[in-house]
């Protein structure tokens, strides 16, 4: 529930800042390894700017405006159709799409679901497809995944 609440003060800029610093520090490491954790970080940021469309409605508007930057979908949804709407949405406007393997973790990637005080995950509601709209701020996270589609 904190996460939660910080999510719905977006004006509350102590919070912003701690967890600029935090990310920042993380950055300063090692930056992300994977495509998968840079994926999980450019979400993150682009959800506290809300920059994110969630699911098939939100995302298909936003890919037919041509609004959309990214689209993840998960690759383990069961419904045929939707997989191919999303993809030749994505194909007819040339929007760069990343499959993720289970919509259990893009949902808990994009801040669906509940978590104690502790910050531990108590319940995930899983999300089948994602559209970034507003990536937010610049991160090592974000040139990661763009230099991902520059080789494809």
């Amino acid at each position: 529930s904190s996460q939660q609440k910080s999510m719905s003060d977006a004006g509350d800029i102590p919070d912003q800042e701690v967890e600029q610093q935090e990310d920042d520090v993380l950055e300063e490491e090692d930056g992300p390894g994977d495509l998968m954790s840079a994926l999980k970080d450019v979400l993150k940021r682009a959800r506290a700017h809300s920059g994110l469309a969630v699911g098939l409605h939100e995302a298909t508007k936003a890919l037919d405006k041509r609004a959309a930057h990214l689209c993840v979908l998960a690759e383990d949804c069961t419904e045929a159709g939707y997989t191919r709407l999303i993809e030749a949405l994505c194909t007819e406007h040339g929007i760069d799409l990343i499959k993720v393997p289970e919509k259990a973790k893009l949902g808990e990637w994009i801040g669906l679901g509940t978590w104690d005080k502790a910050g531990n995950v108590r319940k995930v509601v899983a999300c089948t497809c994602c559209v970034v709209k507003e990536y937010g701020e610049k991160s090592k996270a974000l040139d990661l995944i763009m230099e991902h589609f520059k080789k494809e």
